[in-house]
């Protein structure tokens, strides 16, 4: 069973807080004086010729039920450390799930307003077509007509 215990405690040991682990250490160590105790019990033999009697059983099975009592609240403890580790990771994935989803969101704005722009750069430029078009015919108007008061100034 103890090893059972310190399995499941060194499994656990890197996700303990420091606050949960430092009494899941003082929890086991007390399992360990009891199970010495327990040890102490089990060598005593007081009975006729140097057999057990059935108080130093009754004393033994005490001690192995205060040890299972220990066992019992390091199970515990665990659980709850395994809970709150669960809790904490629940918390901090929404945390993450919220800052994705807002970032998400900033990325669709930035689209819409490079969209935007894009659209304000092709009316400027389309704007700016007209422009180049309308003097490009006012050039030729004002050549043709140049060409056309020459041509009669010469005639005359």
């Amino acid at each position: 069973m103890l090893t059972f215990v310190l399995i499941l405690v060194t499994l656990f040991n890197f996700q303990i807080p420091e606050a949960g682990e430092a009494k899941l250490q003082l929890m086991i160590q007390e399992r360990d004086q009891l199970q010495a105790q327990w040890k102490n019990s089990e060598s005593q033999k007081s009975g006729i010729f140097g057999n057990r009697t059935k108080k130093d059983m009754i004393e033994t099975n005490e001690w192995l039920e205060r040890i299972l009592s220990k066992d019992n609240q390091i199970m515990d403890e665990l659980r709850m450390i395994g809970s709150i580790e669960s809790s904490v990771l629940g918390q901090e994935k929404e945390d993450y799930k919220t800052i994705s989803f807002r970032l998400e969101n900033q990325v669709q704005a930035l689209k819409r307003a490079l969209t935007e722009r894009d659209e304000q750069i092709k009316e400027k430029l389309a704007e700016r077509r007209t422009f180049e078009w309308t003097t490009f015919i006012l050039f030729l108007t004002c050549l043709g007509l140049g060409f056309w008061i020459y041509r009669t100034k010469k005639s005359l």
